[in-house]
């Protein structure tokens, strides 16, 4: 059985429900192709935190380690997963000298956004492929020299931007030839549930997002709250909740009182996200997904999409998302349903409102034909030449 190892942050994100699905489905997705799955992490020392947030190096009692050993724990990878701080000095899981011995004879690294760059595994790794999900944010930084997008020292390159590289699509590709690879989710993990009362829009997100604007060619390219300010109004226009798990900070005071005095239901995201059983049912919970998406992907078309959006549809929930160029690949309409101006958001949450049933069938489809992660992890595979 072949070794494949799988690199991300966890431990990186503690108590984020929804960014530990992402690594969690990687590695789920290849075991079940029949991969032996090894899950690495790297941690720095500023970024250890205890309970109080404050600052508490390589802890029993921290953030970070509490929330990689219970999920790990939780979806069975206590064994063939190692937290390493720093720069190896200590680890949480096997040795640095047995993880060298992993890297060694694994077949190939899944590096997620290039989380793992200790130089001493790298080294070991015979095939070290890239997996690109913030399309635009990474070919912009190394445009400019921005060593955040850590592309170097990798064989293959993969993006969830698939239009990158088109004509239409500005980013530029840096003569790097970038391939499309979907973001894969379990459907085992995620059943379809049916609500009684589905009129209930929601989402988890940020306000502003982790990044800030990009600038190319004299332009700036906005975030999530640039595109959210445009569709202010939507609550008041249609007859249906909406409600946001949304991170705002306490500067966008403004913002959020808007929000609210259109119709904005705000929880804060730490009461439904913690863990991913917690994010699992609060997507389940809802009768649909309404978002927007940053600015830098809708103003390039980059082709993105969101992995939180392909939880919702393999759960059987319709989803009502901004276009950022997914019409050129993907089935919209039913199921999926795409907009550009608040128009077209009026009239998709009036489509899925008045035929919600079609909808929720069509969306738990496109999951699996689309996004099923043995489609989308065979496929890469497939394109990788490694049969498990």
């Amino acid at each position: 059985m072949k070794t494949i190892i799988v690199a991300g942050a966890l431990a990186n994100k503690p108590f984020n429900g929804g960014e530990a699905w992402v690594r969690l489905s990687w590695l789920r997705g290849l075991k079940d192709l029949g991969y032996n799955v090894y899950f690495l992490e790297q941690i720095a020392p500023e970024t250890c935190v205890d309970m109080e947030g404050k600052r508490c190096g390589f802890a029993y009692y921290g953030n970070n380690r509490k929330f990689f050993w219970q999920v790990v724990q939780e979806f069975g990878f206590e064994n063939s997963a190692t937290l390493i701080y720093n720069e190896g000095e200590r680890t949480m899981g096997d040795s640095l000298e047995a993880v060298l011995g992993i890297c060694e004879s694994a077949e190939a690294l899944i590096n997620i956004s290039g989380h793992l760059s200790l130089k001493p595994l790298m080294d070991r790794i015979r095939r070290k492929v890239y997996i690109d999900i913030d399309p635009g944010f990474t070919q912009f930084w190394h445009h400019d020299g921005n060593a955040g997008a850590r592309l170097e020292g990798h064989t293959d390159y993969f993006t969830i931007g698939e239009n990158i590289g088109r004509a239409e699509c500005p980013i530029p590709t840096g003569g790097i030839p970038w391939r499309p690879v979907r973001q894969p989710v379990v459907l085992d993990d995620w059943p379809v549930v049916r609500l009684e009362n589905p009129l209930k829009f929601t989402t988890v997100a940020n306000w502003r997002g982790p990044f800030g604007p990009i600038t190319f060619h004299g332009r700036t390219l906005g975030l999530k709250v640039h595109e959210f300010r445009k569709l202010i109004r939507l609550p008041s226009l249609v007859n249906a909740d909406f409600e946001l798990a949304m991170n705002i900070d306490p500067g966008d005071a403004k913002d959020r009182a808007l929000l609210e005095e259109n119709r904005w239901h705000i929880v804060e995201p730490w009461t439904v996200s913690t863990w991913p059983q917690h994010f699992r049912q609060y997507v389940q919970g809802s009768g649909a997904e309404f978002s927007v998406a940053q600015g830098v992907y809708v103003d390039t078309q980059s082709g993105w999409l969101s992995d939180r959006t392909i939880r919702y549809l393999a759960s059987g929930k319709p989803v009502l998302i901004q276009d950022t160029g997914i019409k050129r690949f993907l089935p919209t309409g039913e199921g999926l349903v795409v907009f550009s101006t608040i128009d077209e958001a009026v009239a998709g949450v009036e489509s899925i409102r008045d035929n919600y049933d079609r909808h929720c069938v069509a969306a738990r489809r496109i999951a699996e034909e689309h996004f099923a992660s043995a489609v989308t992890m065979g496929r890469l595979m497939n394109d990788l030449g490694i049969a498990p």
